[in-house]
């Protein structure tokens, strides 16, 4: 069994990544029925919670059937991450992850994100400023460094392991990778062999199949895996990797009605959360990825993404089963 603090998980948990403008509640709702053990919150501004920024106190929201949940926040100052842990700690996740990984211009040049990689001494500071403000037990994700001259992530693990967290995440890429080319979980190994680390380390990067995930634990010898990308539009991956893992045997992939429901449920827990009009809105993302390699979906594609009102949708739905039945 994996425990961070007090929170008990299995023995290899999977963990759904925070994913800006993708981790929402009803997409962790559906991650969590088809087999997540952990999940995060979209990454929170402290800066923005600090302001009462109501795009930041969106994000905080959490519900009963999400736990364990953790709420990750990032930024650059010690006093604004120290606050914002305590505002976090209000609506009482199980923990707390700070985001030393991001990788996008705006907020790593901002100093925060994956930008606090470029200061060992700083992203120290701002993990022992949130220990310090929370009772909840603290983790990190981050990367393996700013780019492949600055790898340093075993002086970061050993480090902040040090000040006082309890799990750390490690997307195997640099910032400079972004999200392209292959990870490097070598590193990540690397760090789970150290003998001076005791907390759990999960890896991250690249997981998109059953297969995959096998032959990374195995290989690399992680704690858990947290999977982000390879999970939109695709919550049965979760399940699909346990299911394997304990019997070698690859799930069918999801059926048309498997998805139609899939996506129903994702739309209306949209819409109770955010209003019918920016609920459907903000679906139009996820659509392509839950049809993704469907025949002659393409004209259906077109009619779902200019539905206006869930009953519409709905409609678009129910003749989609109907023309596709057998």
């Amino acid at each position: 069994m994996i425990k961070i603090g007090n929170i008990e998980l299995s023995e290899f948990p999977f963990l759904l990544a925070p994913m800006e403008d993708v981790s929402d509640p009803p997409f962790r709702r559906l991650c969590k029925m088809h087999g997540a053990d952990l999940m995060y919150s979209e990454f929170i501004s402290s800066e923005g919670l600090i302001r009462d920024a109501m795009k930041s106190k969106k994000k905080l929201d959490i519900f009963d059937y999400e736990r364990p949940i953790g709420i990750q926040i990032f930024g650059g100052d010690e006093e604004a991450m120290s606050l914002s842990a305590k505002i976090v700690e209000t609506v009482q996740p199980d923990l707390v992850d700070i985001n030393f990984g991001c990788p996008v211009k705006k907020v790593a040049c901002k100093g925060a994100g994956a930008g606090v990689l470029k200061d060992v001494n700083l992203m120290v500071r701002l993990t022992q400023a949130v220990v310090k403000s929370t009772h909840l037990p603290v983790t990190v994700k981050t990367r393996l460094g700013w780019d492949d001259s600055s790898i340093n992530i075993d002086e970061v693990a050993e480090r902040l392991q040090d000040v006082g967290i309890q799990a750390l995440t490690i997307h195997a890429r640099t910032r400079s990778q972004m999200y392209k080319g292959h990870s490097d979980w070598s590193h990540i190994a690397r760090i789970k062999n150290n003998p001076r680390i005791k907390i759990p380390v999960f890896g991250n990067g690249d997981i998109n199949s059953p297969e995959k995930a096998k032959e990374y634990k195995e290989t690399y010898g992680v704690d858990g895996i947290m999977i982000g990308r390879a999970a939109i539009g695709n919550p049965w991956i979760f399940n699909q990797i346990k299911h394997y893992l304990k019997t070698g045997e690859l799930l069918p992939l999801p059926t048309l009605n498997q998805r139609i429901e899939a996506v129903k449920n994702h739309v209306t827990w949209s819409i109770e959360w955010k209003g019918e009009r920016t609920g459907l809105l903000e679906m139009r993302q996820h659509y392509s990825n839950y049809f993704r390699g469907i025949d002659n979906f393409k004209s259906y594609k077109t009619q779902i993404l200019s539905a206006l009102t869930w009953n519409e949708l709905e409609r678009i739905f129910t003749n989609i089963l109907d023309k596709n039945s057998i």
